[in-house]
């Protein structure tokens, strides 16, 4: 398994706001608390299991089989689903509460699969 990383978008690291899925923006910063979508690759593997270069299905979601861990400046953050992203191949979708106590500014942001940790990346937090 490679490690797993955010993708990275022309205007940034690909990490949404779940209730309209834009994107985290200096305009339009995070906030303690909100639940983020952000979007990576080597995950792992997933449950049902897909088989190498095809995409994962709509139905049922493809659970990632390992640990998912992310942190947000180097705090735990609440982990609410980790999954292959429908259509996608190689591409995940982990959802996650940012911890309430994350200060403002520029925070980072990590994603781990099966105990394997990739870059960080940076977003905007009010």
């Amino acid at each position: 398994m490679s490690r797993p990383e955010i993708v990275q978008t022309p205007s940034g690291p690909a990490v949404s706001h779940s209730n309209d899925f834009t994107f985290v923006s200096a305009s339009k910063p995070a906030a303690a608390g909100e639940i983020l979508s952000l979007f990576a690759t080597g995950v792992g593997p997933t449950r049902p299991g897909v088989d190498p270069g095809k995409a994962f299905p709509a139905s049922p979601l493809a659970v990632v089989s390992s640990p998912v861990d992310v942190t947000v400046n180097g705090k735990p953050a609440e982990v609410l689903a980790a999954v292959g992203f429908p259509g996608a191949v190689d591409g995940y979708q982990v959802n996650f509460r940012v911890p309430a106590d994350t200060a403002r500014g520029v925070a980072t942001v990590q994603v781990t699969a099966a105990w394997t940790a990739g870059p960080e990346v940076k977003i905007t937090v009010q």
